[in-house]
């Protein structure tokens, strides 16, 4: 496995290679990660992975300083997973001027759910991941795949719509959330998690698979209940400790509340959550 820091080598590592297999991630890796390398793997010719913590998509009072910075571990459990080439560029090989053009995702998909309680948080990703695939894939000639965990489930919507609409030779490949045992989806962030946190985590997952039950039961009556039963949700984390930003049911299609003609026409929705735990945020979702 080769380790590169600049555009420069990046490039030069990749030039041999057509159809190049990208996973862009912020590092302090977990199974999550390395499963999207691996069922990357067999899509093209050389899988890159690339490490760097974006400081765009992160608000002031947020954890961009503190996020764990684990290169050389990193590093090894990629190369364990079959990553040949691992991008760490440092933030002024990638931003070596102050990022003036960005690009500002649709309000109506990325300034609702995440975008609502981090503002601009999709425009710092969206940004990032652009120039992440020119740098990756400038080289190629042939298929060029990217993939992104549905865990985050707004974001690779965000990205799948931003190639869509720019027209990017890419195809965006979604991983299923990985889990730990107890049914928790494995995060970065659940390293900051206290023993005592770690073990009422799982609860987020918990009240979501009820929220989707109650979805489900509801069937056309859905959009009349929704308000009722996603506070019914909220309250469920808020009696344990927890503060909640939203429990909610949206189509998998554009993100919006449901309606009665949605669940009349099998309208395939998602339930997503994201709650606070002590100074640990995190989100999870679930087709349904």
């Amino acid at each position: 496995m080769q380790l590169v820091h600049t555009i420069k080598d990046l490039r030069a590592a990749l030039k041999a290679f057509d159809s190049p297999v990208f996973v862009p991630t912020m590092g302090n890796l977990h199974d999550g990660h390395l499963a999207l390398v691996r069922t990357g793997k067999p899509l093209g010719d050389v899988t890159v992975s690339s490490i760097f913590v974006n400081r765009l998509q992160f608000a002031p009072h947020e954890d961009f300083d503190t996020y764990p910075r684990t290169l050389q571990a990193d590093c090894a459990r990629l190369e364990q997973a079959g990553c040949d080439v691992v991008f760490a560029p440092s933030e002024k090989e990638l931003y070596p001027e102050s990022q003036g053009f960005k690009v500002h995702p649709p309000a109506e998909l990325a300034d609702i759910l995440e975008g609502h309680f981090r503002p601009g948080f999709f425009i710092g990703v969206s940004t990032v991941v652009m120039k992440l695939f020119q740098c990756v894939f400038s080289e190629a000639k042939g298929p060029r795949h990217a993939l992104f965990g549905k865990k985050d489930y707004q974001q690779q919507m965000v990205i799948r719509r931003m190639v869509q609409q720019f027209a990017l030779p890419v195809t965006i490949v979604a991983g299923e959330t990985q889990r730990a045992p107890d049914g928790l989806a494995l995060s970065s962030r659940n390293g900051y998690l206290s023993e005592a946190e770690r073990a009422e985590a799982v609860q987020l997952s918990v009240a979501l698979r009820s929220l989707a039950r109650d979805a489900l039961a509801a069937a056309e009556g859905l959009p009349r209940q929704q308000e009722a039963l996603e506070a019914r949700a909220r309250q469920a984390l808020a009696s344990r400790g927890w503060q909640p930003d939203y429990m909610t049911v949206r189509r998998r299609t554009d993100l919006q509340p449901p309606t009665a003609a949605d669940a009349t026409a099998g309208q395939s929705l998602v339930v997503l959550g994201a709650a606070r735990l002590g100074q640990t945020r995190l989100i999870d979702n679930f087709e349904i």
